[in-house]
């Protein structure tokens, strides 16, 4: 088998839908690659199982029946899948031509690639951020208090890259990310520990430990719609962001960093929660979403101490 797509899913009934047939569409234009699909469903209420068996009998499904997160989806189809390849892909994308070939031909003719992921594009196909440097207490306080706008530094300037050429970087994200198996195999599964979040980061961080080299791979074009799972429960994920950033600087940096990125990230609160009543002043559609921001930021600010 050439490739194991994994796509992990939670109440995405009509995105998930749209994603498999993206798939199917591509199989079909290249039937030379040899291609699996997992679709793991965490606990979904929708009718997504159903519709998923009725439209796409071809995929493999594995049912939870508790919400096991990204990273412990994944590693049960990992674990079962047959690829040389695997290919992490969330339900809100859609691969467009070519998206699957390139990534496999990336891989194949580069051996020294542990990972690599595909230009994910905004619904309007304007270019969406997909990775960025390897994460520092410095880069995670520039990004905090929004530096990048002076100078990037927390992130990729990435609308200066050019779009025909590959490019090394750190960590990519997670919504469409080809996987070496031999280099799994080497590194280990996703570190279920997260349960959203960073887990990615935390596997591009171990892969780079070992010597894997990680790519941009722009040939590979995806459309990605973003939060469409995290968007339902959006408070407990915003809480759940900074949470795992800090378990991800705890295992790598240790407990002095960690202790070092919490006060980083309550002045941060503090900050933000300060100019919060400027929200008041904006436009209704602005102000809902800025008052809700501040409401999550006070949350993180009570929730900071036990983390």
């Amino acid at each position: 088998m050439d490739l194991s797509i994994i796509i992990v899913s939670w109440n995405t009934r009509d995105l998930l839908l749209q994603c498999l047939e993206s798939v199917y569409q591509e199989s079909q234009t290249f039937p030379h690659l040899q291609i699996e699909t997992w679709v793991v469903d965490n606990a979904s209420t929708d009718d997504s199982v159903l519709q998923v068996k009725n439209k796409y009998p071809w995929v493999k499904l594995i049912l939870n029946q508790d919400n096991v997160g990204f990273a412990g989806g994944n590693n049960q189809a990992i674990q079962q899948s047959t690829g040389r390849h695997v290919l992490l892909l969330n339900p809100d994308t859609v691969i467009k031509r070519d998206g699957l070939r390139s990534l496999v031909d990336f891989m194949d003719s580069h051996p020294q690639a542990g990972a690599a992921g595909s230009m994910l594009l905004n619904p309007d196909e304007t270019l969406q951020t997909s990775c960025y440097p390897a994460p520092t207490l410095s880069r995670e306080f520039w990004r905090l208090f929004h530096l990048d706008a002076i100078r990037p530094y927390g992130v990729y300037h990435m609308s200066n890259w050019d779009t025909n050429k590959h490019r090394e970087v750190d960590v990519v994200q997670g919504a469409s990310l080809i996987l070496r198996k031999e280099a799994l195999d080497q590194v280990g599964l996703l570190d279920d520990t997260y349960f959203m979040y960073t887990e990615e980061v935390d596997l591009c961080y171990r892969l780079q430990k070992k010597g894997w080299l990680l790519y941009w791979v722009p040939q590979s074009k995806v459309i990605h719609y973003g939060g469409q799972s995290t968007q339902q429960v959006a408070t407990k994920m915003f809480l759940c962001l900074y949470e795992s950033k800090l378990i991800f600087i705890r295992k790598h940096h240790g407990w002095l960093a960690a202790q070092a990125y919490k006060l980083t990230l309550g002045l941060a609160t503090i900050t933000r929660l300060l100019f919060s009543p400027l929200a008041l002043l904006e436009k209704p559609s602005k102000r809902q979403h800025h008052l809700r921001l501040a409401s999550n930021y006070r949350r993180l600010l009570t929730t900071l101490a036990r983390m």
